[in-house]
């Protein structure tokens, strides 16, 4: 099987050098992902609409390799305030509490640009049927 580059039609995945997501074999893997509204290309100033954006994004990129949510294995959180965490938790529970991938959070002095609160990146493996 040859890789799948997986592109959301953001402008910087071709400036700064990246996919999306990159499907290799069973495995999918989803690049970090902010809260961008990729239709709109704005950014909600709020960390809950910032994190369901980006389980949207992901769950797009998956769908477009191939994959579904529930093929998730792996998630790796980013927060820029450990107090928005439990807001954070309520969104990736409402999205991966049936699944209950192995899981990270990190709590991170920033992200790329100051507006954004959240970063997600995922790992999925295709299950056999």
């Amino acid at each position: 099987m040859t890789r799948q580059l997986i592109s959301s039609g953001s402008p910087f995945e071709k400036l700064a050098g990246y996919s999306r997501a990159v499907v290799d074999g069973d495995f999918c893997f989803v690049a970090g992902t902010t809260g961008y509204d990729y239709t709109t290309m704005i950014m909600p100033t709020d960390v809950t609409a910032q994190t369901y954006n980006c389980f949207k994004t992901i769950r797009s990129a998956l769908e477009e390799a191939g994959f579904a949510m529930a093929d998730i294995i792996r998630a790796t959180y980013y927060i820029t305030n450990a107090q928005d965490a439990d807001a954070v938790f309520i969104v990736c529970g409402e999205h991966l509490g049936n699944i209950r991938p192995a899981a990270t959070l990190l709590v991170v002095a920033g992200l790329y640009r100051p507006e954004m609160k959240v970063e997600i990146e995922v790992t999925a493996k295709r299950r056999s049927h």
